[in-house]
């Protein structure tokens, strides 16, 4: 008599912008059975702490007990979803934004929940889109230039104010008390595996892309010295820990974390990611030429190859950054699907406006954007710059904005595939995955834009889905994780195909879009940031 061999699980827990989304899947061919979501309280904090005391311009923070509600709240809600029973789970995996920073004591106590500084802004989590720290990053690129670090290159010439070192940076140099008690600098998918286990391992892929960890080795204490004399020991005493690979396991579930979620204490915790870097997995879309576009409040670009190449304004190249054995490199936009909601004018919804913008044909509304409200990730790297809109006039409509802002983020991704292909890393294959690509005046745009085909992924939950299929390798469920992702991924090739007449309209349009790009974007005009000082000088007089 045969035994039947009851079916494993494994749990994917998405850390986004606002919420934080668990999913429990089948190991055996990736079926998404149970999902919960769980809202932030807090949510994102811009204008001041939850005591009152005021934030500056260009920040953005957020509370760290958040996100251990998340583990509390959806892990146990999503299996009572599924239906299905803890003990058959046999690891989770975690994906989180980037770049988000926690200071914590030596035992991983964020800042911000010690008295003495709970109302210290420095001593919260410094969220992905804090801009604030734009005065470090232009001196890291300067001094960088200036030296001819190595490891400039690997970044497209230009190190973002998102990163790692700039923020740390900015709270030596504007709180020195928080600086000198944060024990560790720790990136939050880091910190959450580090909740999840009780060891703290630093994740290849953020060490990559956003600490400058490149060859196995960080910016110099020279390097930093000259930055700073203060920041000289900034790597050896707060952020150099040892690397986990991606797809690996972490550690083992504890008993603390078992008691939150309900899993079994001991099943395998997969080393930390990022939530848009987990999702080339989950389209099956690991192999070199094979870009994927995980689209939401903002745009991350992922594409492997085999070899390193310099691609300007590109957010990094790591090696094993996505997948083992390939470099991964990482383009972005920092603002699309908000600055989509920015133009959504009271008593209108996305809804109307996307059934009114399509049935404009290309080039009808007259108008031409600049999709920088949210500054100019690649290929310029400056989150100094700012939205532009030409050719609005007393006859423009809602509707005619709304397509107007889309077709402009189509022209920045344009951008940046052209410069993909331009410095020898081909892009054969467009997926599409994220929020977005359920609006189909978005994917039709971006068809028309690209000029080729768009495939997209066949799950609503992308990131959750790739953590689960990391998770699968971790427990050993699978060799590997390109060969987890075979079995549990899934996409939908060439689902929107491009018109070939709007394709010409749009060729025009997009010549424009680089002559006003580059007038603006690359010194000529620099407008833009003398408003940005402006402004930084009267809120902060």
């Amino acid at each position: 008599m045969t035994q039947h061999t009851p079916p494993a699980y494994v749990v994917g827990i998405d850390f986004g912008t606002l919420s934080g989304r668990a999913v429990v899947v089948r190991v055996s061919d990736g079926a998404e059975l149970g999902s919960a979501v769980h809202d932030y309280p807090h949510a994102v904090l811009t204008e001041a702490l939850p005591d009152g005391t005021p934030l500056g311009h260009d920040w953005a923070l957020q509370v760290p007990s958040d996100y251990v509600e998340v583990l509390r709240e959806a892990v146990p809600a999503a299996l009572r979803a599924a239906q299905v029973d803890p003990a058959q789970v046999i690891g989770v995996g975690t994906d989180f934004t980037a770049c988000t920073m926690v200071p914590t004591l030596a035992d991983g106590t964020p800042l911000n929940e010690l008295e003495r500084f709970a109302a210290s802004p420095h001593a919260y989590v410094k969220l992905w889109k804090h801009h604030a720290a734009q005065p470090q990053a232009d001196r890291i690129n300067a001094l960088a230039a200036k030296r001819a670090e190595s490891w400039l290159p690997r970044y497209g010439g230009l190190i973002s104010s998102e990163w790692e070192f700039a923020k740390a940076l900015q709270v030596l140099e504007e709180d020195p008390e928080v600086y000198a008690a944060t024990e560790r600098w720790v990136e939050a998918a880091d910190w959450i595996i580090w909740q999840l286990t009780g060891d703290y391992v630093r994740n290849a892929c953020t060490a990559g892309y956003k600490g400058i960890r490149q060859d196995g080795a960080y910016p110099s204490r020279d390097f930093l010295s000259e930055l700073n004399p203060d920041f000289a020991d900034f790597v050896d005493t707060r952020l150099d820990q040892p690397i986990g690979q991606l797809g690996e396991a972490a550690g083992r579930l504890g008993a603390r974390a078992a008691e939150w979620t309900g899993l079994p204490e001991g099943i395998a915790v997969a080393v930390g990611n990022v939530d848009a870097h987990v999702t080339s997995a989950a389209a099956q879309a690991l192999e070199p030429g094979q870009m994927v576009a995980v689209m939401g409040t903002s745009t991350c670009h992922m594409i492997n190859a085999g070899e390193v190449k310099v691609v300007p304004g590109m957010c990094g190249v790591v090696d094993g950054g996505i997948v083992e054995g390939l470099y991964g490199y990482e383009a972005g936009q920092s603002g699309v699907g908000d600055i989509f909601a920015h133009v959504v004018p009271p008593g209108h919804t996305h809804e109307q406006l996307t059934d009114l913008a399509l049935g404009q044909k290309a080039g009808q509304h007259g108008l031409l954007v600049l999709d920088w409200h949210g500054g100019n990730r690649s290929v310029l790297v400056n989150a100094e710059l700012s939205g532009l809109v030409v050719g609005e006039t007393l006859a423009t409509k809602p509707e005619d904005l709304y397509r107007a802002v889309i077709e402009a983020t189509a022209f920045g991704t344009r951008v940046i595939v052209e410069t993909f292909n331009q410095a020898g890393v081909p892009v054969n294959e467009f997926v599409a995955a994220g929020g977005l690509i359920k609006n189909p005046l978005v994917m039709q745009i971006y068809a028309d834009v690209l000029k080729m085909p768009l495939s997209v992924i066949g799950s609503d939950q992308g990131p959750a889905l790739g953590s689960a299929i990391h998770a699968a390798a971790a427990a050993g469920a699978y060799p590997d994780v390109r060969a987890a992702a075979a079995a549990m991924g899934r996409k939908r090739e060439g689902v929107w195909r491009p018109d070939p007449a709007a394709g010409e309209i749009y060729d025009e349009l997009f010549a424009e879009y680089v002559r006003l790009h580059d007038y603006f974007g690359r010194g000529e005009n620099t407008v833009m940031r003398k408003l940005r000082a402006i402004q930084r000088k009267v809120a902060t007089a």
